[in-house]
Order: C-alpha cells, then structure tokens, then sequence
C-alpha cells in the first residue's frame, strides 16, 4: 500500500541508495511513491556522475528537488550528490531496518528492496531523517586528520603491546622502569642492552648520557644500572638471544607509528590554530569561530576538539543539544513500561564521538575545579565512574551549546549555579 507524501512539496524525487563497496543499487520515486526508475551503479567516477545526470534529468534539471535517501552520512556518492545541489538525507542502519518491517513481514532483503525502502520511507517519514550539509574544506581536512591519527594510534598500541608480551618472555626488568614500552628513551635502553646479561656492560656515564639525551628526570643513571642488574629469568641457552632479535624487529615499525603519529597531531593543532585565527579575523565564518570557542573550554585539547567538532559538526552547527548528547552516548535510554522503568546507558551512538565526551569529562575533572566538584557530588550520590563522568559531560554539552549560541568563549564566572573553586 502506498503511503501519502508527509513533507509537503520541497522535494519532487526521491532517491533510495543501497550502499555497497563494489557497486551500488539506486531506486528513484515521483512524490505519489511510484517507481520511475532502478539501476546497477558501479563503484566508479563514470558511473556515479551518470547517476547524478540521468536524476537531474528526470527532475526536469533542478537538482534542488531531488532528496537522496543512504545509510552513509560522508563518502564519494554523498559528496557527489551534494555538489551536484541536492539534498542528502542519512538514516541508521538499525532505524532503516525497521522501516523495511512495513513493507515485508517475511524478513525478505536483498539490495534492490533496501534502495526501494530508504526513498519510500524518505517519501513519508522525512523527519526520521537527518539531513547531510556539506562542510568546509578545513572541516573536511580536519576529520581526515583525526580518523587517521585514530588509526595509526591502534596500530602504534598494537606493536607495543607486542614488544611488551615479548619483553615479559625474557627481560621483565625493562618494564620495572616502564610498564608501557611506548616512549624512545626505553627502546634506545633497549639497543644498547637487548639481553639481561649485556646489561653489565652499560656504564653509568652511558646510562646517564641516554637519559640526558632523551630527557628523562624520573630516574637515575643509578638507579636505572640497580634495576637493569637484577637477577635474570633462568632461561635455556640461546632463548634470550633469539627472542632479543623479535623485540629489536619491533623497534623499527614503533618509530616510524612514533614519529607518524606526532606529525598527524602536529598538522591538527597547526590546523586548529589556523582555524581559530581565520574565526577570529573574519567572524562570516562561523565554523571557524567555533573553533576557537570550543578550544577555550577547560579540557580541551587539540585531539578532543578536532573529534568533537568533526564527529559532532552537524550537531554543532545547528547548536543542538539534544541531537549532540544522543549523538554522543551522554543521554541515557529509558525503558518504562507498566510498573517497570529502567534507564540504561546509551549503546547506539558514535564510537568516536562517546570516546571524546569521555577524555573531555575526565580532562576536565582534573583541571577544571567546578568539573571536580560536580564528579564528585554524583559520586558521593552514588554513582560510578562512567556515569559521574557522563554527567560531567553533559553539563559542558549545555554549556557549550550556550556559548556557540551567544559566540562568546569559556568564563568560569558566567556559569550559573557554579560551585566556587574555594569551595571545590
């Protein structure tokens, strides 16, 4: 059965993608749901530019009223669309399944019916949608940066955890001095003496130039030479030397992950920076400005806002609280039915966007007394970490929805029912 168009007449076709990574299923409907058109799109810059064409054409060359309809909220296709001026609309994946249940209660799913599915449910319930807005070259760039510092941080944590199962095997003295093999200075040690036995060689002035060199003040030439020089795990013959040659084998693949990952993070902050300045200097561009807002916040450094305000932007722009902390995991999820209620936290959200909220929460805790004095209330109420630090969060949300609203940066001063930082 059909269902009535629900969103009056912005929009005269509408365009269902199944996404996939090969090719693509497209469906396109009029305003009254009746299939103009399906096709195969392959994964290519012919194709997908053919698409957007033929869809221009039967839209009578306004690309203005036409909506797309994917589960995807960035990528080749959706960037595509967007530059060629129409409106794309991005749904969950959990949410478009249950629109499938309206037209088949079978369970029957394939590729055609989900394209078919995402523009009819488009059609009617466009409010279940959100809208996908293009963004700023620099916002753009930012994200990049992010998500591949995010990358090459899970690789760098993986290789150290190697080098740190392989260190327990025969040299468990190295992790007395660090139990996280992730800084030079242990790596360098590490060269100088790969087994136990060698370490008696190392003298004070050579432990002490090493230090000197990589600046490290928690530990003695001395004390270093006492901890390297203690009993060795008793070993068969040769077995330290060979599992030496694995650790030193992951030295290599940790200073490159190392110096990789300080660049990303170096070009974010220069990044930031340049942003905040542009903000500052030309106020028309207000994502620019946001920047240096958000910067302004206790707790917040270069990483958490460049994932708070890629991961959030839409949110963000739109100064909406409720979509940011949902968006976020910050909103708890209530189930209430009869007698029964039960609030839980919330699991449906962006990875990225939770794992910021949390670091932020957490900073700010620690730097911030007003963010201490309110942890600490909801832990003395009874609440454990996690949900103290979501609270935290959620009263910095508001806050800096508040302060994007009225474009003025952080004053500890303004925050309305603020405990004093005397009596934190």
């Amino acid at each position: 059965m059909k269902r009535e168009c629900s969103t009056g007449n912005e929009f005269s076709i509408y365009v269902g993608l199944d996404w996939g990574t090969e090719f693509h299923r497209a469906c396109v409907l009029d305003v009254s749901g009746k299939v103009v058109s399906e096709c195969r799109v392959d994964h290519n810059g012919y194709a997908i530019t053919e698409l957007l064409r033929s869809i221009t054409d039967i839209a009578n060359g306004k690309p203005d009223r036409v909506a797309v309809a994917i589960e995807v909220p960035r990528g080749p296709v959706v960037e595509a669309f967007l530059e060629g001026g129409c409106a794309v609309f991005s749904i969950n994946p959990k949410q478009l399944d249950r629109f499938r249940d309206r037209y088949t209660v079978a369970g029957a799913k394939d590729d055609s019916r989900d394209a078919y599915v995402a523009a009819d449910s488009l059609r009617t319930d466009q409010h279940c949608f959100r809208r996908v807005a293009a963004h700023h070259p620099d916002i753009v760039r930012l994200r990049e940066l992010s998500r591949t510092e995010e990358s090459v941080s899970g690789d760098f944590r993986r290789v150290v955890n190697q080098l740190y199962q392989t260190l327990l095997r025969y040299y468990p003295q190295l992790l007395q001095l660090k139990s996280t093999p992730d800084e030079p200075w242990l790596w360098a040690l590490l060269e100088a003496a790969p087994v136990p036995q060698r370490s008696a060689r190392l003298t004070v002035a050579r432990l002490r130039q090493l230090l000197s060199k990589h600046r490290i003040h928690r530990w003695t030439a001395e004390k270093v030479r006492q901890v390297l020089g203690t009993q060795p795990l008793p070993l068969a013959a040769g077995s330290a030397d060979a599992i030496s040659e694995h650790a030193l084998l992951l030295l290599p693949q940790l200073r490159l992950l190392h110096k990789q990952r300080q660049e990303i993070r170096d070009r974010i902050e220069a990044l930031l920076n340049h942003m905040t300045a542009l903000g500052r200097d030309h106020p028309e561009f207000r994502e620019h400005r946001d920047v240096g807002i958000l910067l302004s916040l206790p707790g917040v450094g270069c990483l958490i806002a460049a994932n708070l305000f890629t991961e959030g932007a839409d949110p963000l722009a739109q100064r909406d609280y409720a979509a940011l902390r949902a968006h976020s995991g910050i909103a708890p999820v209530t189930r209430q039915s009869g007698k029964s209620r039960q609030v839980i936290m919330r699991r449906g959200c962006s990875e990225r966007l939770r794992n910021a909220m949390y670091h932020w929460a957490r900073c700010s805790v620690q730097h911030d007394p007003l963010s201490k004095a309110h942890y600490a209330r909801l832990r003395q109420a009874g609440h454990n970490h996690g949900r103290a630090l979501r609270g935290v969060a959620d009263r910095l949300l508001a806050i800096l929805i508040a302060m994007l609203k009225s474009a003025q940066p952080y004053d500890a001063n303004r925050r309305h029912h603020a405990v004093r930082p005397e009596a934190a």
